[in-house]
């Protein structure tokens, strides 16, 4: 079977099982009461089930066991066994509560099991370098996906816009074990979203987002430039993930800035949350970083295929762009400061 007749199966049946799978997870979250109720720092207004992370989960692993090739099976395995350790511990965040810092343990014992299996950046001539290196991606761009769903369809759609690029970077490179994991992802979030788009009937909750990101970050690591060298092409993945990277940096600096603590302060200080705070409603605000995340990904295609010059370029000014942003939305209309007591 060719490469894209293998991507297309493997899309279309994510694509499939999630549709069927996420209202099926939907009732059972009411059945056992896995339900995100209102409160002051959300945005809903109703109680709304969570467990859609368990129907993107078994949308990618069913489509990837399913119709997969099966000598492709070994490579796939270290990947998700720890995806499955990953959304399980999201499930028991979702479900009991999980201090912070016990999560943050788990993802970084789940990202070196995986490392265990050779899934590591290739970027610096020492080992220990390039080891500390995947296991700050792996840990960062999970969490990130995990910060940036705070709004209906948000993670989701990132996510498939993210896996779109990827799935593309695949095919023009020759990837092909990258391309059918983007595949599955991109079908899975397609799926997803068509019950979690504004007004969302269920959330991914911790399990999926985490879930998500963690994929995310390992095809990140996996895709590899043959006609390029990593001196340039490390910077496509990071634009690939732009927008979860941005709106990681964005909350945690800004929480510095104040004197709260990054990890245990919610609160609605986003960037879709700044975007509606200036006048854009919630689809508007979601549908805009869709657009902004597109744009980053056309940029990564650009780089991939680009010479040193022309792709530091393009970073440069990327870099600031954001840099600009960081300073312009910590500024009215974007965000208020709290009042001084």
């Amino acid at each position: 079977m060719r490469a894209q007749t293998a991507w297309l199966v493997i899309f279309l049946g994510a694509l499939a099982i999630a549709l069927v799978m996420t209202p099926v997870a939907r009732a059972v979250a009411v059945r056992v009461g896995m339900v995100d109720h209102p409160a002051s720092r959300k945005l809903h207004t109703r109680p709304i089930p969570l467990l859609g992370g368990l129907a993107l989960y078994l949308a990618v692993l069913l489509a990837l066991l399913l119709f997969e090739g099966r000598y492709n099976l070994p490579q796939l395995a270290g990947i998700l066994a720890g995806a499955t350790a990953i959304s399980f511990l999201g499930i028991w965040d979702d479900r009991w509560g999980m201090r912070p810092l016990i999560k943050l343990a788990g993802q970084v014992l789940i990202a070196g099991v995986v490392m265990a299996t050779g899934v590591t950046v290739s970027l610096f001539p020492w080992p220990i370098l390039n080891l500390l290196v995947t296991l700050l991606w792996l840990v960062g761009i999970t969490n990130a996906f995990n910060l940036i769903d705070n709004m209906d369809g948000l993670s989701g759609g990132i996510g498939a816009v993210a896996a779109a690029f990827f799935l593309l970077l695949a095919a023009l490179n020759g990837q092909y074990l990258v391309g059918a994991m983007a595949a599955a992802v991109l079908g899975a979030c397609i799926g997803f979203l068509r019950y979690n788009f504004n007004p969302a009937s269920i959330f991914m909750g911790d399990a999926g987002s985490l879930f998500l990101g963690f994929l995310m970050a390992v095809l990140g690591i996996k895709l590899r430039f043959p006609n390029n060298v990593a001196f340039v092409t490390w910077m496509v993945p990071v634009l690939v993930l732009g927008i979860p990277i941005f709106d990681t940096a964005l909350v945690v600096l800004s929480r510095l800035r104040r004197g709260l603590n990054p990890l245990t302060t919610p609160g609605k200080d986003h960037l879709s949350h700044r975007l509606v705070r200036a006048g854009l409603t919630h689809r508007e605000a979601v549908l805009t970083l869709y657009l902004a995340q597109v744009t980053l990904g056309v940029l990564a295609m650009f780089v991939a295929m680009a010479g040193a010059l022309e792709s530091y370029l393009i970073g440069g000014l990327v870099v600031g762009f954001a840099l600009w942003a960081l300073w312009r939305l910590e500024q009215p209309p974007f965000f208020e400061p709290p009042a001084r007591r």
